[in-house]
């Protein structure tokens, strides 16, 4: 039985998790670290120098932002600059002015804007820097690293202006990788054990909030029918031609819905979803699936919202040895949150969730992140379609061995084998995806 402190901690954990975002969570940390300097210039900016790790380089370089037509990160540079609102936080690019958007438009124009790979063995995956130099050479400096709102440094000419906003480095448990299984008054270090525990029997009042969440992106999931975003896959899936091919079922209705909000999202579609471990395709792609197949076979509310925190847990553990940003697609993760959840809503047992997890980690563990981009909404639907044959599967008894691969008896090493191998693994993978992007088209 869950202690109180536990009680505690998750829940604080969970709501620090997921939380509203607007647009890719890639460009908007960046656009927010430029926010922070801005806000704290006297004059009007006159060069604009960001430097990013490679994998936020990589998330960033391909996303639609929102509100603008427009692609990449520059845009988003611009509107950190022209809005200099940081404490809107990943909400920063929501709204915003046509005067405003032309100003951002004039300032990528005129070429102000510099963005250059931060160059060291021991950058975090997670970091932007950002120098503004202002008309009169005042240089304001802001430093943001390892989770997507945590600003470390907020310097005008040198002189810390961290304190006026109230904030530090992140307090998040999903660092680059948690040490050890202790437990601070900030953070808990959760176990397969923890996150069931506390899905199925916590007090549901605690949990109410994870079902508004997914109604959120259920929200975003509509607008995007209305519209054509991306490679429309949400919509084509609704089409004539897919109900002919997939038919009018609850995987239809899961990969339609999924999809269609990430397809809006990723081509910068006006839509606000709520995320999970800094990414908002994690977010939609963690609940939405469970929540179309809850309703499409007509559970309660509290049945939902469990199954839906069962998911959204899972990922945030997962996510705490893994590390907020690697080679290893969010959608596997969100996957074996979904597959996890999916047997709970079928009226599985644990060990029959336990074995989703496992037959998840045994098909889809090599799914590299090729970058935030249109196509994610596909890679979505690889998660999804996985989810739901890895939790039928688990409730035939048919779950993939021990002696089957990374997949390991317990399913806490299990787990830990499929980070070891998402976060350090493929480590030069990572960095050969990277090279790649930024050199097509470049040779002869």
């Amino acid at each position: 039985m869950l202690t109180t402190r536990q009680l505690e901690q998750i829940d604080r954990l969970i709501r620090r998790e997921v939380v509203p975002a607007t647009g890719c969570t890639e460009p908007a940390a960046v656009a927010l670290t430029v926010a922070y300097a801005a806000a704290i210039l006297p004059r009007k900016a006159q060069a604009i120098e960001v430097l990013l790790s490679p994998n936020m380089l990589k998330n960033a370089m391909g996303v639609g932002i929102p509100g603008t037509g427009m692609f990449g990160i520059p845009i988003a540079i611009a509107l950190g600059v022209v809005l200099a609102t940081p404490e809107k936080q990943l909400e920063l690019l929501d709204t915003f002015s046509e005067e405003e958007l032309n100003k951002a438009k004039q300032l990528v124009a005129e070429d102000k804007i510099s963005v250059q790979l931060k160059e060291g063995e021991h950058v975090n995956k997670l970091y932007v820097e950002v120098l503004i130099t202002d008309e009169q050479g005042h240089i304001a400096r802001s430093v943001l690293e390892k989770t997507h709102t945590g600003l470390i440094t907020l310097t005008l000419d040198g002189t810390s202006h961290l304190e006026q906003y109230e904030i530090g480095p992140s307090p998040c448990g999903c660092d680059e990788k948690m040490e050890g299984n202790g437990e601070t008054e900030e953070d808990i270090a959760l176990t397969f054990d923890l996150v069931y525990e506390y899905a199925l029997t916590a007090p549901l009042e605690s949990l109410h909030f994870i079902y508004e969440a997914a109604l959120q992106n259920k929200r975003a999931s509509e607008f995007s029918l209305s519209h054509s975003y991306g490679h429309a896959l949400g919509k084509m899936l609704q089409s004539d031609l897919g109900l002919q091919f997939f038919g009018d079922t609850p995987l239809t209705q899961m990969l339609s819905s999924t999809s269609l909000a990430c397809d809006a999202r990723m081509d910068g579609a006006p839509v606000t979803v709520m995320s999970n471990s800094g990414s908002g395709n994690q977010g939609i792609s963690s609940m939405l699936p469970v929540l179309t197949f809850a309703q499409r076979r007509g559970q309660d509310e509290e049945t939902t919202t469990r199954a839906i925190m069962l998911s959204s847990l899972l990922v945030v553990y997962i996510k705490q040895q893994l590390g907020r940003l690697s080679c290893l697609c969010g959608m596997v993760v969100s996957g074996i949150g979904t597959a996890c959840a999916l047997v709970y809503l079928l009226g599985g047992t644990k060990e029959q969730s336990i074995g989703a997890v496992k037959n998840m980690i045994g098909n889809v563990s090599g799914m590299i992140c090729d970058g935030a981009k249109p196509s994610c909404s596909l890679k979505a639907s690889t998660g999804v379609s996985s989810a739901l044959i890895s939790a039928l599967l688990a409730m035939e008894g048919h779950v993939v061995t021990a002696n089957e691969g990374i997949v390991d008896e317990d399913i806490d090493c299990c787990i830990r084998n499929l980070a070891d191998l998402g976060r350090d693994g493929m480590a030069e993978t990572d960095l050969k995806v990277l090279k790649i992007m930024t050199s097509k088209g470049k040779h002869s």
